[in-house]
Formats: C-alpha cells, structure tokens, sequence
C-alpha cells in the first residue's frame, strides 16, 4: 500500500446499488461526506433496471467479486492459488476454518466465500489502501470479510440488519461475533439478542438505527382532512414477514362494512404472484393498484396523495422478520398515519396511540379496526401526526446517526492514520 496515501474503508456488500437498500448507499454517502475514503467490493451486480439519485453522489470505486461458484472457477481457481502459493500458512488457517465451517452446515457457499476472499485479496486489495473491512449483513458479505480478514490480517466489523441474524446458524454467527473488531446493528431488540448469543465475548456490539434523509420526507402531504374514498399505501418487498396477507384481509373487511377506499401498494419481490394473485381472491382487484418498485422520488408523491399507510409484519416460518422497516420512518415523517404490528423492533419506533397505532401480527379483524380508527378520527390523527414526524426527528435523523457510526469506525486507530503498515496485522497485500 501506498504509506502517503489516505487510508480506505473497505464496505463489502451483498449488491449494490440495490433499490431496497437506500440505507447502505446513505450510509456510504454520509461518511464519504465526513472524510472517510470508501472502496466498495459487492458480491452481485445491479438486478434493477434503475436506481435512486442519491447513489449518483457517490463517489466510492466499486469492484464487482464473481457471483457464482463455477462458472468463475477457473479465476477463483488462478487467484486462490497464487495468494496460497505466497503465504501458505496464513491460507492454509483460512482453509481450515472454512472446511469447519463447512462442517457445520453442509453448504457449499462457505467454499464460494473461502475463494471470494482470496479472489479479494489478491486481484482487488493491492493498492486500494484498503485497511479496514466493513460488511453490510451479518451472512454472506461478513463471511467474506471474516476470510479475509484471516488471509491479509486486516481488522473487520460489520452490520447486522434483520434476516441475516434470525435465519443464520448461530454457531456461525457467533464465531464471526467472536472475530470481529466491533458489531453493528440497526435496532436494540437485535443488539439484546447478538449480546445473548455471544455473551461470552468480548466484542463491542452497537445499536445504530439507520434513520432516513429528513431533508427528502419534508413535504408532507396538504394539511387537510381525510375525505372519501380513504386512500391507503403499503410499501414494502412481497415477501413473506411483510403480513401482506393479513393486510389484504383487513382491507376485506373494511369493504365489507362499507368503508370507502382505494389501496396502493409498491414493491415487488419471490412472492408477487402470489400475493397478486390473493388480491384477485379477495376480490380487491377494483380498490387495488400495484405499481411495482418505483424510485424514491416517485414513492414519495405516494406518500403525499395517502391518508394512511398500514404493513403487517410478522415473522416468517424461516425465522425471517424485520428490523423497522425505514417505510415506516418516511410514512411518520411525511405525516401520513401508520397502523403496523407490534413485532421485532416496530416499537422502538411506533407507540401505541401516541406515534401511530400497533396491532398483534396475522389478525385481520384487528387491524381493520385500527384502520377505521385513524381514518375516521380526525382527533386522533391531529394528535399522532406531529408526534410521529417528532419522534423520527428525534431518534431517526440520519445526518445525526451517521456520526456515532462514524466515532465507532474511528475507535478502530488505522482509519485514522495515513502510515497503516499492514505487515504488523499479519499480512499484506503483496
């Protein structure tokens, strides 16, 4: 590495940029904004066909691993044995803990990761002044960062978000806990639980919640009161912890009492066809449009045109479920109304009665009744609007967040010194 030159944040990502995760680029955004010199390493490229504006501010260079296992396996092959060949006890510790790995769990995606890491190591670290390594989700891209981290000596971290904690094998999990320089995650529910599964070590974990660009969520929608038909939004990926089933059955029922409204919901996702296909089955195709992923700027007039936004979350049977859902955050703040669930992390932010309404998950009936609540009373809704924009100003300011996210990275003393050696880490990029 070059000793002069500044040294680089290492962000090793499952995709980017990706349209659902708005708060990584943010992320990446504001620290580049504060000084930091970021290299961004992500394991797919672009699924969608656009992407949001901010990523254009961007200014981080981004290199692109193989995605798959055998097509590239011939490159993974050249890289791997090259870097084995220069250090082959440091590579033959690295391959030792991804044959226990293996062991484990039987998935052959340990191996990908093993040879993602060397294909890191030795085709795009040299020259980077990369000196600290970052994951974003605590499966795929920590399992990267934890090989390489074992192949160059470099410290890591990394963040944990919602799936990739209650769906990972926790003796996995907890062994990258273990390994890592520090611990991120977006919510105190899943702080609580990182620090029982790993309370045997000595790693810092820290609660940082993501937060969202106020600045873009400004301009809430006319100050007027609800008129008929309701119009009510969802926003989120078709997938199961998203409760849109029970969300289309209280829409049911709120039809079936007569309740005048019309429903959008934006996202796409595994399940689309089945989800559109219960929207048919319900009968809710007339009061229903679905429009798909559509950029920030356009979800944003969605916002504006609805009177209430609503979202079921609920644990899946794999054990997926959400953190808090950053839709929520932009509803409160656009002072469109919430009605969600009380599941995982949602009462961090939504208070019951007080910054939007929660219901127990997967029960439609209930739901609907909250729904016809905040609809209908005016006095109601003058009192959650500004206390839902206040609380997100208070506790979901990114531009405030991404300082402590940024004090935790400086803690870690070769982000802020331009003489990084990295032989005296255990390894170097040679």
């Amino acid at each position: 590495m070059n000793p002069h030159a500044k040294p680089v944040l290492g962000m090793i990502l499952k995709g980017f940029p990706r349209i659902s995760e708005t708060f990584i680029s943010n992320e990446i955004f504001l620290l580049e904004q504060l000084g930091f010199r970021v290299h961004i390493f992500s394991m797919r490229r672009p699924r969608e066909a656009f992407s949001h504006q901010s990523i254009k501010k961007i200014r981080a260079p981004v290199d692109y691993l193989p995605e798959t296992l055998l097509a590239p396996l011939p490159r993974f092959l050249f890289h791997n044995i090259i870097l084995a060949g220069k250090r082959p006890v440091v590579y033959a510790r690295a391959l030792k803990m991804a044959a226990r790995r293996f062991l484990r769990t039987r998935k052959s995606a340990t191996l990908k990761h093993l040879f993602q890491a060397g294909y890191l190591v030795n085709r795009l670290l040299p020259g980077s002044n990369v000196v600290h390594l970052h994951a974003h989700f605590a499966h795929s891209p920590t399992s990267i960062a934890l090989f390489t981290a074992r192949l160059t000596g470099l410290p890591f971290s990394f963040t944990a978000h919602a799936k990739d904690i209650y769906t990972s094998d926790a003796r996995q999990l907890r062994e990258k806990i273990n390994q890592a320089r520090f611990v991120i995650t977006c919510t105190e529910f899943n702080r609580q639980y990182l620090n029982q599964l790993s309370k045997e070590s000595k790693t810092p974990i820290h609660r940082i919640y993501h937060g969202i660009d106020i600045t873009l969520f400004s301009s809430p929608r006319p100050g007027r009161k609800v008129s008929e038909p309701y119009q009510l939004l969802t926003v989120a990926r078709l997938t199961p912890k998203k409760g849109l089933a029970t969300v289309f059955k209280a829409l049911r029922c709120l039809h079936d009492q007569g309740v005048p409204i019309k429903y959008t919901l934006i996202g796409d996702g595994e399940d689309r066809e089945k989800v559109l296909s219960l929207i048919r089955e319900l009968g809710l195709d007339a009061i229903t449009k679905w429009h798909g992923t559509l950029p920030h700027h356009e979800v944003i007039k969605h916002y504006q045109a609805s009177d209430l936004f609503v979202i079921g979350c609920e644990v899946a049977e794999s054990g997926d479920r959400d953190g808090i859902p950053n839709v929520l955050v932009e509803s409160m703040a656009m002072g469109v109304p919430v009605v969600a669930t009380r599941v995982s992390a949602i009462p961090e932010l939504v208070s019951d009665g007080r910054t939007g309404v929660l219901v127990e998950p997967g029960q439609p009936e209930t739901m609907a009744m909250a729904m016809k609540q905040l609809l209908t009373d005016e006095g109601l809704r003058q009192k959650i609007i500004p206390a839902a924009r206040a609380r997100v100003e208070e506790a979901f300011d990114n531009r405030v967040l991404i300082t402590g996210l940024a004090d935790t990275f400086k803690q870690e003393d070769s982000l802020t010194m331009g003489n990084a050696d990295f032989s005296k880490r255990g390894g170097s990029h040679g």
